[in-house]
């Protein structure tokens, strides 16, 4: 009975993880090209472009993919934020670059001002873009 008081009292202790403050909505990108719009693709969260804003040097492809045979898809519509999973105080999945035509790792997560925080990384160099809210 001592055995089962003990464990009762150490999993009071365990405190819930904290979630990742949500981050779908549409987003202004950090170079003000594009808008991407992040919304929930099964239990996941994705982004999409949903608006090109600046001009994309050329016609508005995916003209940079390695793949030769998706090279010719519109940028508008592409997902560009893929698998995203909260964990804990951020969310974690993938990011596609059109302009390098590559997947990158990806950590996104909510600045205290409401701006989002985007980085891409290789191992373990980031860069981060902010993007702004769009209401």
């Amino acid at each position: 009975m001592k055995k089962f008081a003990f464990v009762a009292g150490l999993s009071a202790l365990v405190v819930p993880a904290q979630a990742a403050v949500p981050i779908g909505g549409r987003w202004l990108t950090g170079d003000g090209k594009g808008v991407v719009e992040i919304a929930p693709c099964g239990p996941q969260l994705c982004g999409k472009i949903i608006k090109l804003i600046a001009d994309v040097n050329g016609p508005p492809t995916d003209r940079n993919n390695p793949d030769p045979r998706l090279r010719t898809r519109p940028l508008v519509g592409l997902n560009i934020l893929s698998g995203f999973k909260d964990a804990g105080d951020k969310w974690e999945g993938q990011i596609y670059s059109p302009e390098r035509g590559k997947v990158y790792r990806s950590v996104v997560f909510r600045n205290k001002d409401g701006t989002l925080a985007v980085k891409g990384c290789i191992s373990f160099i980031c860069q981060t873009q902010t993007w702004k809210p769009l209401r």
